[in-house]
């Protein structure tokens, strides 16, 4: 089976292309795919999960869905899936200043 894997942003760059295919077995979960990414990219150590579960603000997509609305870490993968990886998002507007009140 082939699981076809997307990277944005800074973990783009950890893993050097946009996009790869990865074999996987069946029964083969998110949680093992991101676990065996850790391990295998250096740039990627410790950025996937904490405690067993997906890192706080990182989105894991599956198929365009959330894998945090389906079962996480434990969401299964199928032959042909597509699994996105985003890292947490930072920034915005600077800091915003109190009305003023003229009475």
């Amino acid at each position: 089976m082939e699981l076809e894997l997307r990277f944005f942003a800074t973990f783009r760059e950890a893993v050097g292309q946009k996009e790869r295919s990865k074999p996987i077995d069946d029964g083969t979960t998110v949680g093992d795919v991101l676990a065996d990414l850790e391990a295998e990219y250096d740039g990627l150590e410790g950025q996937l999960l904490e405690n067993g579960a997906i890192r706080p603000q990182l989105s894991v997509l599956k198929n365009g869905r959330d894998v945090v609305h389906m079962a996480g870490v434990d969401t299964d993968l199928e032959d042909g899936d597509r699994l996105s990886v985003f890292p947490p998002v930072a920034g915005g507007a600077g800091a915003v200043a109190a009305p003023t009140h003229d009475r």
